[in-house]
Formats: C-alpha cells, structure tokens, sequence
C-alpha cells in the first residue's frame, strides 16, 4: 500500500474539501441544532470516485480549513464548532468517506442502483457517530428526541443526496477521468 498521494490525487482531494465546503453554504434550519446541508452529498460523491484513503483526506482537509475559516454549515469555524453539537456529524463526514470510499474500492459498482446502495451504507456511521455526539452534547436522557432530531429528520434528503451522488459518480465512469475509486481494468 502507498503512503503517499500524488500531486494530481491532492488537488483531486482539494477540489473535494472546497466542494464541501460549498455544500455548507446551502444550510436550512431544521429541528435542533444540526442543519441540513448539502455536505453529505459531496462526503458520500468523494467516496464513491476518490477511493477510502483519499476521500478521507479531502474531509479532513475541508475539517482543517474549518478551523481558521468560516466553511462550516451556518458560516461557522473554528474549534467550537467541531465540539458542539454538530461536530459529531463533522467527524462523521471523515468516517462516511472511508467507509464509501472502501466498498467502492471493493466492489467496483458500474451502475446506478450498486452506487446508490454503497452511498446510502455511507450515511449509517455518519447518523451513528452524528447521532451519539448530539445526544452527549445535549446530555438527552430520552432517545426518541435525539433519534428524531439526528437521524430521522434528515433521512429523506439524505436518501436524495445519496440517489445524486451516484447519479454523478455514474456519469463520471464515462469520462475518461482517471478517478481513483473509479478506476479499474474492464
């Protein structure tokens, strides 16, 4: 295995991390303190034609600018923002990636519905990892609160997002783009 990316592989992570960072920008309240955003489609796109290790990297790239700069959902940065209670789903986006970007690598999907499938797996450490830090935030004694306000409530757009992302990794496989996760002999 490499330890290192190429110079082409990195820029494809940074146009990954600025494209998360761009989904922020779309931000609508919701019930709670988390928004829905269109980030998830970008984390669940990265790992579908990045690959496991270099998704992962374009979110925590996009997670480090975050640090000095206002590209968090709601224009937030900073420190803060990954300890509060949005911050679990943050980490997750790292975990979403990887997990997405691995069973791409795995099983190589061509087409629409085995895409669609691999994205929608990617959302279950995102909503576990999101989920258990609101409720830690929030110090919840009662689950069904937590359960509604961070997972169930953004289910439906996220199952759109994950349609898209596939919708969009299946028009890449025609391009003759060189994509890590995409990338195979036929």
């Amino acid at each position: 295995m490499r330890s290192s990316f190429s110079t082409r592989e990195l820029a494809l992570a940074a146009v990954f991390a600025a494209l998360i960072s761009i989904g922020a920008l779309v931000s609508v309240p919701m019930f709670g303190p988390v928004p829905l955003t269109l980030q998830v489609l970008f984390v669940l796109l990265a790992g579908l034609v990045l690959g496991a290790r270099l998704a992962a990297l374009s979110v925590v790239a996009y997670l480090a600018v975050g640090l000095v700069a206002p590209v968090y959902a709601q224009g937030a940065s900073g420190f803060g923002a990954l300890v509060g209670p949005a911050g679990g789903y943050l980490l997750g986006f790292v975990v979403a990636a990887y997990v997405v970007g691995a069973l791409a690598e795995r099983w190589h999907p061509h087409t629409f519905w085995p895409l669609c499938a691999i994205a929608l797996i990617g959302l279950v450490p995102l909503y576990a990892i999101g989920a258990s830090w609101l409720a830690w935030q929030l110090r919840a004694d009662a689950l069904w609160p937590i359960v509604w306000g961070g997972v169930v409530q953004f289910v439906p757009g996220d199952v759109v997002k994950a349609a898209a992302a596939a919708l969009v990794a299946r028009a890449l496989l025609s391009l003759p783009l060189g994509l890590p996760a995409l990338s195979r002999p036929r």
